[in-house]
C-alpha cells in the first residue's frame, strides 16, 4: 500500500506536472482545433493507453530496480530532479513556441490514426516518462510494500488526473478554437507560469531527496 501521507504531497506534484502543457496537450489541441472534439477526445483516450503502457514499463523495470537497491534509488532522485529543473527552464525559455505549435497545420486524420499517434506520443512523452521514473520514486516507501504496486497504484492516480486535464484541455480548444489561436500572449504566460512550477517541482525533489 501507498502510505496516506505521501498521497497528498504527491497529488500536489502530480498536479503541477499535469497542468502544465506539454507533448499530449499540444497534440490534443492540435486535433481539437483542426478535426475537432470527437478526434481530441480519441486523443486523449490514446494518449492515456500510451502514457498507461510507459507507467507499467517503468513499474516493472525501475521499481524493481530501486527496490533493490537505496543507492539507485537516491541517485534517480537527483537525476530526475536535474531534469525536471532543466525541462522548467526551458519550458521557460521556448514558451514564445507554444503559439506557432499550436498554429501549425494538420491534415484530417481517420480516427483510427489518431488514435495510434496519440498512444505513441503517449507512450514517448517525456514528461510523463520523467515523472513515472524520477519524480514518481519519491513517493513510495520500500517498507511499505511492493514497489512496482506502489509504482502502478500513484502512477494510475497520475493518469486519471491527467485524462480529467487533458479532456477539458480538448473541450476547450474544441469550444474556442479562436481564442487559442489567436492569444499568444496567454499561451507564453501560460507556457511561463508552467515552466516555473517544474523548476520548482525539481528543487523540491532535490531538496528531499536524500530517500528519507
Amino acid at each position: 500500500m501507498v502510505p496516506v501521507s505521501a498521497l497528498l504531497p504527491f497529488i500536489a506534484a502530480a498536479l503541477v506536472i499535469i497542468i502544465v502543457p506539454g507533448p499530449g496537450v499540444l497534440f490534443t489541441i492540435g486535433r481539437a482545433l483542426t478535426l475537432g472534439r470527437r478526434a481530441a477526445l480519441l486523443s486523449v483516450l490514446g494518449h492515456s493507453a500510451g502514457v498507461y503502457l510507459a507507467l507499467i514499463l517503468v513499474a516493472i523495470g525501475v521499481g524493481t530496480l530501486l527496490a533493490a537497491s537505496a543507492l539507485a534509488l537516491t541517485v534517480v532522485k537527483f537525476a530526475g530532479a536535474l531534469y525536471l529543473m532543466y525541462l522548467g527552464i526551458q519550458a521557460i525559455r521556448e514558451r514564445k513556441t507554444l503559439h506557432a505549435a499550436l498554429g501549425a497545420p494538420v491534415e484530417p486524420t481517420p480516427h483510427t490514426r489518431v488514435l495510434r499517434q496519440s498512444a505513441v506520443v503517449g507512450l514517448t512523452n517525456p514528461k510523463a516518462i520523467v515523472f513515472f521514473s524520477a519524480v514518481l520514486p519519491h513517493f513510495v516507501d520500500p517498507a511499505a510494500g511492493s514497489m512496482p504496486v506502489q509504482f502502478l497504484i500513484l502512477g494510475t492516480i497520475f493518469l486519471a488526473m491527467a485524462i480529467v486535464s487533458d479532456s477539458t484541455w480538448a473541450l476547450l480548444a474544441a469550444s474556442a478554437r479562436s481564442w487559442f489561436a489567436q492569444s499568444p500572449r496567454r499561451l507564453e504566460a501560460v507556457g511561463g507560469a508552467g515552466g516555473t512550477m517544474i523548476l520548482g517541482v525539481g528543487a523540491s525533489v532535490a531538496l528531499t531527496g536524500s530517500g528519507d
